[in-house]
């Protein structure tokens, strides 16, 4: 989920620098042109609200990724820690197993 939020996010700040860098408006005729395409003011605005969005799904979706992850590698290491301690106990018992049967 992280690296989808990531390139959500490169599509939507493309989307934005191209709104308000590559667009040219022409107040008189009220037209815009975008990458040498004609469109109404009202889809460069539109084009605009889209790319905003797209940046903060984007953002929100590495949070989740990175949160999830987090979580992940918490419960993982949780994990092997009682998994040492359960290889150390029986190590302990199979020890004493063998003394007891040593006597």
């Amino acid at each position: 989920m992280l690296l989808l939020g990531l390139v959500v996010l490169v599509v939507g700040v493309i989307g934005l620098v191209l709104s308000f860098f590559g667009a040219s408006i022409d107040y008189k005729h009220r037209s815009a042109e975008i990458m040498n395409m004609d469109v109404a003011p009202g889809t460069l605005v539109l084009w605009g609200a889209v790319s905003t969005l797209l940046v903060v799904g984007g953002l929100w979706m590495m949070k989740a990724g990175a949160k999830q992850g987090w979580k992940r590698r918490k419960e993982q290491k949780r994990l092997t820690e009682l998994s040492d301690k359960l290889d150390q106990v029986e190590l302990e018992r199979r020890r004493g197993e063998l003394s007891d049967d040593g006597s």
